[in-house]
């Protein structure tokens, strides 16, 4: 008798044991379920994109102008392209009206040229 009670208590500390292992299992698989991972995921970027935008709110009233000449610098980089097609059309506008005034002033030199003679 002394057996069976010495059984059924290891049965009974089995299944207790089996239960919890059971019940950590359920938490890690709960734990690292995609749609639990993506909110986790979700909710640190937030976290940290609210952290980085506050720092740098810190940081442009810590220096105004350093912050704007680096808002002026980005935007003059990513713009690099339109702008250097509006230099060059500007460029060329400028080198049509010196061409149209050098042919203008050498017609008018050439006609006083051919009044003198």
């Amino acid at each position: 008798m002394k057996d069976s009670a010495e059984i059924a208590a290891a049965k009974a500390e089995v299944e207790r044991r089996r239960g919890r292992l059971m019940g950590a299992a359920h938490q890690l698989q709960e734990r690292l379920s995609p749609g639990r991972i993506t909110r986790d995921a979700w909710q640190g970027a937030k976290e940290k994109g609210a952290d980085l935008a506050e720092n740098a709110v810190d940081a442009v009233r810590a220096r105004p102008v350093a912050a704007t000449g680096a808002v002026a610098a980005l935007a003059l980089f990513i713009a690099r392209e339109p702008l250097m097609d509006l230099a060059g059309k500007l460029m060329n506008g400028v080198s049509k009206k010196r061409t149209a005034r050098k042919s203008r002033s050498k017609k008018t030199t050439q006609s006083d040229t051919e009044k003198v003679e």
